[in-house]
């Protein structure tokens, strides 16, 4: 679901990169509010960030293929994310994915960066918190124990992520509207987008059951929200998160060879996928599509100077499949890292560490 700048006129990425200010600022505030309560899991909150980061960065690597389509979808993590480091600390680390994916990969249009951060991890870090992760797990669905957790991870994971994807793909169209894209009639595109975000959000679903459901079994407490009395972790803080790091690892370095080629939702929408035999869908021209600005022309030129693995891949070298991996691995490092130092600066990590 990363826009191109083609899809927005200047005024509404602006607007969009206020509105996601806005929503970093405020994340700030509060994550350093976070960090002095002492109730805080500070002794894991640090790597956890910066670990968590990689995997999500990993993840949006790993596209799936929609059966009977000839689209893919690829997770976007908000959830993930939210579910272990509160709202607050998910925000600011998808605001780092999406930033290095657009600066360091060309993956997404710098001046739409705004925006994706908008429709890619307000929905799933904020909505996705405060109206289905936070309520569901507090409630007396499914009882009490062991298995009413899980049932209540599984349960807010499917539901957050279908709805939260559904809202992102629903901003996509609004924003595309309102810039004027008049190739991109609005009942046509709505039809097209929320259908295909909803099989991926349903796959993301899971994805993020399955992380969480793991987690929740090594260390529940490191769950936001979760009654880590009513079970006993089968791991140390220490194990689960060297655990998530491999998996990070395995993900962009090895299984993102074996992404699916389809395009995404979003470009399956616009461009359909008949060279496959599918439907053309919107019919879009890929070379020339949208509108054209001088702004977005200054965007592209940052990222040609910026962007040394573009689209994943070696620089003048795209059929070389250990482009892929070298990005995966090193994306990995880059966003855990930066990630990292946000919760340090944040006020995470320089308290006496618990034992896990």
């Amino acid at each position: 679901m990363h826009m191109a700048d083609a899809l927005l006129a200047p005024a509404v990425a602006g607007v969009m990169y206020v509105a996601s200010a806005g929503a970093a600022g405020t994340s700030i505030v509060n994550l350093k509010k976070e960090a002095k309560d002492l109730t805080a899991p500070a002794s894991v909150k640090l790597p956890t960030m910066a670990i968590m980061s990689a995997v999500v960065f990993a993840g949006q690597m790993l596209n799936y293929t929609i059966p009977g389509t000839g689209s893919s979808g690829h997770i976007c993590g908000g959830m993930l994310l939210t579910a272990l480091l509160g709202p607050w600390a998910g925000f600011l680390s998808m605001i780092v994915i999406l930033a290095i994916q657009c600066l360091f990969f060309a993956d997404g249009g710098l001046m739409a960066l705004g925006a994706n951060v908008w429709n890619m991890a307000f929905y799933g870090c904020f909505l996705g918190y405060f109206l289905i992760w936070r309520p569901i797990m507090k409630s007396k669905l499914f009882g009490t124990g062991k298995g009413a957790s899980r049932g209540k991870i599984a349960l807010a994971s499917i539901l957050g992520c279908i709805l939260t994807l559904q809202l992102g793909a629903f901003s996509v169209v609004l924003e595309t509207s309102i810039s004027g894209i008049t190739e991109l009639p609005f009942g046509a595109f709505v039809a097209l987008m929320q259908p295909i975000h909803l099989a991926i959000g349903l796959v993301e679903g899971l994805a993020t059951s399955a992380i969480l459901l793991f987690v929740n079994e090594m260390r529940p407490e490191m769950l936001q929200d979760a009654n880590a009395e009513a079970s006993e972790g089968k791991g140390s803080a220490r194990t689960t998160l060297v655990v998530l790091a491999v998996t990070a690892l395995v993900l962009g370095g090895g299984l993102s060879l074996l992404a699916s080629s389809n395009p995404d939702g979003l470009e399956w929408s616009l461009f359909g996928n008949a060279e496959s035999g599918y439907s053309e869908n919107m019919g879009l021209d890929e070379d020339d599509y949208g509108v054209s600005s001088s702004v977005a022309d200054a965007a592209a030129s940052v990222q040609d100077k910026t962007a040394f693995l573009p689209d994943y891949a070696f620089s003048g070298d795209s059929e070389n499949p250990a482009g892929t991996s070298v990005s995966g691995i090193v994306g990995c490092a880059i966003v855990a890292v930066i990630a990292g130092l946000i919760a340090l600066l944040g006020g995470f990590g320089r308290k006496k560490k618990a034992k896990a």
